[in-house]
């Protein structure tokens, strides 16, 4: 069968033929057993509403094994036959371009080069998935095949509920992922009902289908070390940047690291993932004994080189060492999956990840124990670093949180309102004051034709309105500005395309609506093809996330998540091609509400009204919010929002003079 009679197919009527577990791709953990007998029961008759009654025999044993031996039913046997990968929109057999250009986004999500576990549909952060299991995909890919523009597609956290008559300027396709009643929104919550096949953990760009592979956070993860040293008044040439994970987004560090001009060391212990951003050379070197990285490290510091070093073993041991050994370190960070931290997300110090991956599935009790305990030695080699001067700052996977829960010594001695912890979050001090309260938040588009010379174009345009908008840019914003040009400029010839011809920039309002505008004047000329606009939820407006995107809020609201729904359902009436919300995100289950969008831009006088209408929102709305918290940055950029659009009226905060509070007697 070719590609497309495979997708027209959905779910085959008869059974493809098993297939066999492979030991060389990178696989999810086993999952711990969490469902009790009866529920298990339900799991399987869950797994089998999705076929024909003639095969439940076979497929009932199949995959009560697949629930016993990996505490999921993944339904390998539904695994298509053909290549994953982000394929040219017009390969695509549908009857709109929108759904295949989400067709296509999908298959990016899921291909080998971009996805962390492909054979278990995760792309990232050890459990953030596009769909539950095989079934799901293919009748989603089938549906979008089908599906026409006055039509709209519903995903309940994975599930393809249907085809829903809409009209052309409504969204293709409408997302949920774990959108649970509060009450159950804890991490065996989501174990038990992910297990039961009614729910899944989306991450941010993953169940929306927005993930780019580590370019994703690269860009954003280099304006994060290059504000850190300029925060704590250093070049970054020679200096030593210290953190851990090699994951689906923390493998960006290295690379940002060397785009930054210091020396990174990055501990991972997963040599599987370790040795393919090795291959990728989003590292420059792996070391594997604590010995010799000291001596590498030194060395670099003498010749003030610019490297990326990946330890492969555990980074408590990288601190400890350092430590013991008086190397200094000007800045240091983490960011394991600490949002998952009882399944794969975090490895405890002295066990083996094979060790480790054992005993989460069959001792969860124990490897919890082992978990926080790691964590508290963590957080006490760290405290003996900053002594010493180091700058730390959490990377927003909850190792603060986290670690807290667990007895460390993290907390602040003399807390307040937002500043529990002895530590900020990078948003805290970095990105928040100096990018997402300005409106400067992760852009990003993909070349639908999947032609390199596309993105390059694309580059170009983008560069050059960029250019333009620094000639008139106020002061406040210049900064943002020089950086993203620098990196636009710096993209080809970093090499960070993995998957589809995707780029990213942290751009405002202004600058998202001036670059697509350009975009769809290109492709209108024929200069390009169609391109598909998106970004991180992780940004100024999409996500509510107390301990991360929003932790830069001192008026008490940090702990709502109007700003998340109204995000999304703003954009989808707007014009978004389509949207998502989700509960968990990259700080954990139960933990944060993001919502995400993407939008096809294919050369229309449509598409531009639509591009103007949605991308001033899905900025502003973040702005606002941020501004009524009093934030300086906010408050400037929102009136400056607010010059140049007369239909926008914000509410603006009074000020209130401390010392009219500072003097009231409270009981």
């Amino acid at each position: 069968m070719s590609f497309a009679e495979q997708i027209l197919e959905g779910i085959p009527s008869e059974l493809p033929q098993p297939k066999p577990y492979d030991p060389s791709i990178n696989h999810a953990p086993i999952r711990k057993d969490i469902l009790s007998k009866e529920e298990k029961k339900l799991a399987l008759q869950n797994a089998l509403r999705y076929f024909d009654k003639k095969h439940h025999k076979v497929l009932v044993e199949e995959y009560k094994t697949e629930l016993e031996t990996y505490g999921r039913i993944y339904m390998y046997r539904f695994r298509p036959d053909y290549k994953m990968y982000a394929r040219p929109i017009d390969e695509y057999l549908a009857k709109s371009k929108q759904a295949a250009a989400i067709m296509l986004m999908i298959q990016n999500n899921l291909d080998y080069a971009v996805a962390q576990h492909p054979h278990e549909l995760i792309t990232y952060g050890g459990n953030g998935g596009v769909f539950s299991n095989w079934a799901q995909y293919r009748l989603t890919m089938k549906y979008l095949a089908e599906m026409t523009d006055e039509q709209t597609l519903v995903m309940y956290s994975g599930h393809p509920m249907g085809l829903f008559p809409s009209h052309k300027e409504a969204p293709r396709v409408v997302v949920t992922n774990g959108m649970m009643i509060p009450n159950y929104s804890q991490p065996d919550d989501w174990e038990k009902f992910n297990a039961l096949g009614v729910t899944q953990y989306g991450q941010m760009t993953a169940g929306s289908y927005m993930y780019i592979g580590p370019q994703g956070i690269v860009h954003g993860t280099t304006i994060t070390v290059l504000n850190g040293f300029r925060k704590i008044g250093k070049s970054t040439k020679g200096n030593l940047f210290v953190t851990s994970g090699l994951g689906g987004m923390s493998g960006a560090q290295p690379k940002a690291g060397n785009i930054a001009g210091c020396i990174t060391v990055c501990a991972e212990v997963n040599p599987k993932i370790t040795q393919v951003r090795l291959d990728q050379g989003w590292i420059d070197e792996k070391i594997t004994d604590l010995d010799k990285l000291v001596y590498r490290v030194n060395k670099a510091k003498a010749d003030k080189e610019t490297i990326s070093i990946a330890y492969l073993g555990n980074v408590v041991d990288v601190w400890e060492k350092f430590d013991e050994e008086n190397i200094h370190v000007d800045l240091g960070s983490d960011q394991t999956s600490l949002h998952n931290p009882w399944a794969g997300g975090y490895y405890p110090v002295d066990l083996s990840f094979e060790e480790a991956n054992i005993m989460m599935a069959e001792k969860p009790e124990l490897f919890k124990k082992k978990v926080q305990e790691s964590l508290r030695r963590h957080a006490e080699a760290i405290n003996k670093h900053t002594a010493k001067g180091t700058y730390f700052f959490d990377y927003g996977n909850a190792f603060l949180l986290e670690a807290s829960r667990a007895g460390a010594d993290i907390m602040n001695k003399n807390p307040t309102l937002g500043r529990e912890f002895r530590y900020s979050s990078y948003v805290q001090d970095i990105m928040g004051p100096m990018c997402f309260d300005y409106g400067f938040g992760p852009f990003r588009w993909v070349c639908a034709s999947g032609k390199p010379e596309d993105l390059q174009k694309t580059d170009e345009i983008a560069c050059k309105v960029l250019e333009d908008l620094m000639k008139v840019a106020p002061a406040e914003i210049q900064q943002q500005m020089a950086d993203n040009i620098q990196w636009i400029k710096g993209a080809q010839e970093n090499k960070l395309v993995v998957g589809s011809q995707a780029r990213i920039l942290y751009a405002d309002a202004e600058g998202r609506m001036k670059i697509a505008k350009a975009f769809n004047n290109a492709i209108e000329k024929g200069e390009i093809g169609y391109v598909i606009l998106g970004r991180d939820h992780h940004d100024v407006s999409g996500t509510d996330s107390p301990y991360r995107e929003t932790s830069n809020i001192y008026d008490g609201s940090r702990f709502t998540a109007d700003m998340a729904i109204h995000n999304v359902i703003g954009d989808s009436f707007r014009g978004a091609t389509w949207v998502s919300i989700h509960n968990g995100g990259g700080v954990g289950w139960g933990e944060v509400i993001n919502g995400g969008f993407g939008m096809v831009l294919d050369g229309t006088k449509e598409a531009s009204k639509r591009l103007k209408q949605m991308l001033f929102w899905d900025v502003n709305n973040g702005i606002s919010r941020r501004s009524w918290a009093r934030n300086k940055g906010a408050i400037f950029a929102i009136k400056r929002a607010m010059e140049s659009e007369p239909n926008l009226k914000v509410t603006l905060p009074n000020m209130v003079d401390d010392k009219l509070l500072n003097g009231l007697e409270l009981k």
